[in-house]
């Protein structure tokens, strides 16, 4: 069952949306870790960006193992991510991960995802909170000729049809299945669903951004 909620989006009823206003500085990534840290009850809230050029997503987690065995929903959310764009785009063209959090879409970089905790957690203790964020370049005119950034890709040049609100609530339901699954499974059904992207089992992907956020520009590099 889905619900449609103020932002218009139709949403599994674990999930809550806030869409940020339109020319709000920062990321959906910066708002979500924002009201974790502040709220106690902001588990479930999805935060969506309104940057024409990004689909900008993030979610709070409220996370009941310690942080060596949570950070394995960084990997599921990253796997929800590849199955929403797999499940939208051209299906002759492959999706894959790899291991900086960035997502290839036909060999070229088309976004990633993050994972985010309270500061200082130690790794056998239980976060308050987690948040995943995750991000698509959903177009690159900006950059004006596409010749000059050929190792990045946009969703309207691989034309995709579907708006970035469809691919909003796809991944909600995405994740919300990634989750169910990782609770019935355990880490191997996990690690299981991602390897077709992933290529390999060989540790968790580093889910900092480093290897695909540009800071600069507030969104993938292009």
């Amino acid at each position: 069952m889905t619900l449609a909620d103020s932002s218009g989006l139709l949403l599994p009823p674990v999930f809550r949306s806030l869409r940020l206003p339109a020319g709000a500085a920062g990321t959906a990534h910066e708002r979500a870790c924002a009201l974790a840290g502040d709220d106690d009850e902001a588990a479930g809230m999805l935060v969506v960006g309104t940057r024409p050029d990004l689909v900008d997503i993030a979610v709070v987690l409220a996370p009941k193992e310690p942080l060596a065995v949570a950070r394995l929903a960084g990997l599921v959310g990253l796997t929800a991510l590849a199955e929403t764009v797999g499940s939208h785009g051209p299906p002759d063209k492959p999706v894959t991960l790899d291991g900086a959090g960035a997502l290839l879409f036909d060999r070229a970089r088309l976004g990633g995802g993050r994972l985010a905790w309270p500061e200082g957690c130690r790794d056998e203790a239980v976060p308050d909170w987690l948040v995943f964020s995750a991000m698509l370049i959903a177009s690159k005119r900006e950059a004006g000729d596409p010749g000059h950034t050929p190792d990045s890709t946009s969703l309207e040049e691989e034309g995709f049809e579907a708006t970035g609100d469809a691919l909003v609530e796809s991944f909600a339901r995405h994740l919300l299945r990634g989750l169910a699954l990782w609770a019935e499974d355990g880490p191997p059904g996990a690690r299981a669903r991602a390897r077709g992207f992933l290529g390999t089992d060989a540790g968790l992907p580093v889910l900092d951004g480093a290897g695909w956020f540009d800071p600069v520009r507030g969104g993938p590099r292009l």
